[in-house]
C-alpha cells in the first residue's frame, strides 16, 4: 500500500462500507468530517440501482454526513451515461425500483411502462425488492426477442441489517439461465464507473484509491482501473477471503472509523474528540 500520507481521492462504496440496511456504521459523520479536514476529495460510487442520488444525498444528511449530489455516483447513473452514448433512441423496459427509471428518464431517455404495447429494443435490471414472476417472465420473452440485456450491476448479494441477503445478481442469474444471454454489466468490477468517477474529481489515479466491502466488485473495480485498494471488514468479504483468495486489496482495514484514526496518524493529526 502506498503512504496514507499520499492520498488524495477515494472512490467510496455506500452499502457495508456507510451503512447496512438502514443503519449507519459507527462514526459515519466523523469519517466524511476527517476527509474534509484532511482535502481528500471522494466519490461515493454505489452498484446499488435503488435510489437516485439525491435520495443518497438525504440519505446521509439523516445519518449527519453532508454531501453533494455531484460526490455520488450510482449505477443507473452510469448505465445512463452509457446508453446515450450507445442507444440514445432507446426503448428501454426495466426490472428496477424507483431510483433506476427516475435516472434513465433524467438522462433523457425512453422508459417504457409495464402496460406499454411498443416491444423494448433493451432490457435494463437492477435490484428490485418487489420483484414477481411477471416481471421476469416479461424480461424473459422480451430478451429472447432479441433487446439487449443490460445489468446496472453483477452483486448476487447485498449486506441488509440482519444479513447477507440476494442481490441483482441473483435476479441477473434467472434471466441469464432462462435466456442463454449474458447480461452486459455496467457497474462494478467493470471500471467504467471509476472512470467516471476520476473524471468528476480530475483524479491523479497514482493518488487514488477505492474503499470498498466486496473483493469481487469493488476492489476488482479498482485494480482493473489501476487505482489503490482498501477492504473494510464491515460488509460482505472477510480478511481470509482477502488473504488467501485471488482478488488481494493494497490496505485491510475494520471500518471506516479505524480508516479515520489511520488518515489522520499519517497526516500527522490528533483524532477527534
Amino acid at each position: 500500500m502506498f503512504p496514507l500520507s499520499d492520498l488524495q481521492y477515494l472512490i467510496i462504496d455506500m452499502d457495508g462500507v456507510l451503512w447496512r440496511g438502514e443503519q449507519p456504521l459507527p462514526r459515519l459523520p466523523e469519517f466524511f468530517d476527517t476527509l474534509r479536514d484532511l482535502g481528500i476529495r471522494f466519490v461515493l460510487a454505489t452498484n446499488n440501482a435503488s435510489k437516485t442520488g439525491a435520495q443518497y444525498v438525504q440519505r446521509l444528511l439523516r445519518f449527519g454526513a453532508i454531501v453533494s449530489e455531484a460526490e455520488v455516483l450510482t449505477s443507473p447513473q452510469a448505465t445512463a451515461a452509457y446508453l446515450r452514448g450507445a442507444a440514445p433512441d432507446a426503448h428501454i423496459g426495466i426490472i428496477g425500483e424507483q431510483g433506476l427509471a427516475a435516472e434513465l428518464r433524467k438522462a433523457g431517455l425512453h422508459v417504457l411502462e409495464a402496460d406499454d404495447a411498443q416491444p423494448p429494443t433493451h432490457i435494463v435490471v437492477g435490484i428490485d425488492r418487489a420483484l414477481t414472476y411477471d416481471k421476469l417472465a416479461r424480461a424473459c420473452l422480451a430478451i429472447r426477442a432479441g433487446a439487449t440485456f443490460i445489468g446496472t450491476n453483477p452483486d448476487v448479494t447485498f449486506p441488509g441489517e440482519q444479513g447477507i441477503v440476494p442481490g441483482n445478481g441473483a435476479i441477473l442469474a434467472a434471466l441469464e439461465v432462462s435466456t442463454g444471454v449474458k447480461p452486459l454489466i455496467i457497474g462494478k468490477p467493470q471500471p467504467e464507473m471509476m472512470v467516471q468517477a476520476l473524471s468528476r474529481m480530475g483524479a491523479d489515479p497514482a493518488r487514488t484509491a477505492v474503499l470498498g466491502d466486496r473483493l469481487d466488485t469493488d476492489i476488482l473495480a479498482g485494480q482493473r482501473a489501476g487505482l489503490h485498494s482498501i477492504l473494510v471488514l464491515s460488509g460482505v468479504s472477510t480478511r481470509r477471503e482477502a488473504e488467501t483468495g485471488p482478488i488481494r486489496p493494497d490496505l485491510i482495514i475494520e471500518d471506516i472509523g479505524a480508516l479515520a484514526d489511520a488518515l489522520r496518524a499519517a497526516h500527522g493529526r490528533t483524532a477527534r474528540a
